[in-house]
C-alpha cells in the first residue's frame, strides 16, 4: 500500500498543475490516471488551448509570450482587466457564480500564466483565430490574444515533460473508485489497477478527473438528449 501527502486523480491541465503546484510545497505527489499513457491527458488534449487571463497591457503579455517589436506596432493587443474579466464571468453565470472563487480566479490568473511559462510551457499570440485586420491595423478580439502553441494538445505535452522532469509518478490505467473516509476524514483512495483492486493512502485527495461530461445519463439530464 502506498502513502503520499496528495493524490491527484486525473492527468488533464488542471490535475498536472495541481500535482505540480503540490510538489513545489515539498509534498509527495502522485497522479492516477484511468487512461493509457498514449491516450492521458483528459479533455485537455481536445480542447483548442486559448486561455482567458487578465491582463492590461502588451507589457503584461511579454511576461508570458515573446511578440517582436513589429508586431506589438501593427497590433491592437486590447485588454482583459480585472474589471472586464470579473464583468464577463457575470454576465455568462447571470451572476450565479462564488464572488470569492471568481475573485481569486482572476486575481490569480496572470501570476498563473508566468508559473506556467516558468514550467515550460510556451504560449503564443492567438493571431489566428481570435485576430482580424481593421482598418490596417491587426486587432483581438474577445480578450484573449494568447494561446498555448500547439493547443490542448500541446498544454498536456509540456506539462508531460514538466510532470516528469519533477518525478512525480504517474499510475495509468489506473481508475480511482471510491474516496476512503470515515466521516470525517478523506485519508486517499481505494483504486483499481489491471482488475486488481487495493488502497492508496494520502493526507490529500485532489479530485481533477472532470465533471459530468464523461457520464451519459448527467449529459441527458443537464444538457438535453
Amino acid at each position: 500500500m502506498s502513502e503520499y501527502d496528495v493524490i491527484v486523480v486525473g492527468k488533464g491541465n488542471a490535475a498536472m498543475c495541481a500535482a505540480l503546484s503540490a510538489h513545489d510545497q515539498g509534498a509527495k505527489v502522485a497522479i492516477l490516471e484511468a487512461a493509457s499513457e498514449d491516450e492521458g491527458g483528459g479533455n485537455s488534449r481536445f480542447a483548442g488551448g486559448v486561455m482567458r487571463f487578465a491582463y492590461e497591457t502588451v507589457e503584461d503579455l511579454l511576461k508570458i509570450t515573446d511578440i517582436t517589436e513589429q508586431e506589438i506596432a501593427e497590433t491592437d493587443f486590447g485588454t482583459n482587466t480585472r474589471e472586464e474579466f470579473l464583468d464577463k464571468i457575470h454576465q455568462l453565470t447571470a451572476y450565479r457564480t462564488d464572488p470569492d472563487l471568481s475573485e481569486y480566479l482572476v486575481n490569480e490568473s496572470l501570476p498563473t500564466m508566468i508559473w506556467l511559462r516558468e514550467k515550460g510551457v510556451k504560449f503564443v499570440p492567438n493571431w489566428g483565430r481570435q485576430s482580424a485586420v481593421v482598418d490596417g491595423k491587426r486587432k483581438f478580439f474577445g480578450n484573449m490574444p494568447i494561446e498555448a502553441h500547439g493547443g490542448g494538445a500541446g498544454l498536456v505535452e509540456y506539462l508531460n515533460k514538466a510532470v516528469k522532469k519533477a518525478g512525480i509518478p504517474v499510475h495509468f490505467e489506473t481508475r480511482a473508485i471510491k474516496l476512503l473516509y470515515d466521516g470525517a476524514t478523506v485519508s486517499g483512495v481505494q483504486v483499481r489497477q489491471k482488475g486488481k483492486s487495493f488502497e492508496m493512502k494520502a493526507k490529500a485527495v485532489v479530485l481533477a478527473c472532470g465533471g459530468f461530461e464523461a457520464n451519459p445519463e448527467m449529459r441527458a439530464r443537464y444538457l438535453g438528449p
